[in-house]
């Protein structure tokens, strides 16, 4: 099968035949029909571990862990609850399915799991890609495969709206407007947060939260927060979300929070960070950390979608084959107007 294949850190993706998955007998194979393109991997394809704060990526991994599919192969365990044709999508694991992690839908804590990507389990840049039978959700009618994408950066940012634990009529502040920014801005919504601020150095992409549920936006790239934040609220919010994970994007969510707030961190920041703790610590907030989601997010999304009750559609900037998915790719790494774009493998 065709797959874009990391070489290593500073070189593009190249596009090889490597083989095709083959499925254990609590496995799905699917052909891959949308991924979206994560910055976690753009990151990770230039990242140098220099100081141990994440995990080196292999030379020949295939990375992709946003996607839906259709069911090609079934193992023999999972013929109960899958045939040939269903149209699923995943959550980024193969674990054991049966241990008390498993059960509770944190695929990511089994002491068994194979992360898409980053162990011997390739990603769904790729034409095929192998899925566990457990992680698999299936995509009701009315949610088709560019949809069935979204659904994990989707699942991100409510796993992170969730952590904020705000009540409704609560002030946010989202710094950073793309994908998994403008995915926590929709649930805040949802939620029923009050004000939704969203700020980026990009002003265009800041622009475009409205329609994922802001109220306002902050283009950071020529105005003060700070001073953007009291000429539109009058007052510090009381939930700040980094979705930045940049170094020093911790500190200034520190800054901008109101005393006894919250800060979640739902960006990854790869590298080491510098904090001053006494802010943080007149304010009194609490400082939260997201890393993941569990099967029922991705549930209750499906469900969502089906019945029309959100709109992801907005998410996706452009589509590419992998004729053109390399030098797309690589252009990503940029700062740019694009919110999602989606490798279709078909195209």
């Amino acid at each position: 099968m065709k797959a874009a294949v990391f070489k290593a850190v500073g070189q593009p993706l190249a596009i090889e035949d490597v083989p095709d998955p083959v499925p254990s007998e609590r496995d799905l194979v699917i052909a891959v029909k949308a991924c979206g393109i994560c910055g976690t991997d753009l990151h990770w394809t230039e990242h140098h571990n220099t100081d141990g704060a994440w995990r080196d990526l292999a030379p020949g991994r295939v990375l992709g862990h946003e996607f839906a599919g259709e069911v090609m192969e079934v193992g023999a365990r999972a013929k109960s609850q899958f045939k040939v044709g269903d149209a699923i999508c995943a959550l980024p694991f193969v674990s054991c399915g049966h241990c008390e992690a498993c059960k509770r839908g944190r695929f990511y804590r089994c002491k068994s799991v194979d992360t898409r990507g980053t162990t011997t389990l390739p990603g769904a840049y790729a034409e095929l890609t192998r899925v566990g039978m457990s992680s698999a959700v299936r995509l009701p009618a009315g949610v088709d495969y560019q949809l069935g994408a979204l659904v994990e950066p989707l699942a991100v940012g409510l796993a992170a709206a969730e952590r904020a634990s705000f009540s409704p009529g609560s002030s946010v502040l989202i710094m950073g407007a793309g994908p998994v920014g403008l995915s926590v801005a929709l649930w805040c919504r949802y939620l029923g947060a009050r004000h939704i601020i969203v700020s980026d150095l990009v002003g265009e992409r800041a622009q475009q939260a409205a329609q994922f549920g802001a109220t306002d936006f902050i283009d950071a790239g020529r105005e003060d927060v700070g001073d953007a934040l009291r000429r539109i609220s009058g007052s510090a919010p009381q939930i700040v979300f980094d979705c930045v994970g940049l170094h020093g994007t911790m500190q200034q969510a520190i800054a901008h929070v109101a005393g006894d707030g919250t800060v979640v961190v739902a960006g990854l920041c790869m590298g080491s960070d510098t904090l001053l703790p006494a802010i943080a610590v007149v304010k009194a907030i609490d400082i939260r950390f997201t890393m993941c989601y569990e099967k029922r997010h991705f549930e209750l999304i499906v469900d969502l979608m089906a019945q029309g009750r959100i709109d992801a559609s907005g998410f996706v900037t452009g589509t590419v084959g992998f004729d053109a998915f390399t030098s797309k790719f690589e252009s990503l790494k940029q700062p740019g107007e694009d919110l999602k774009v989606l490798l279709k493998p078909e195209v």
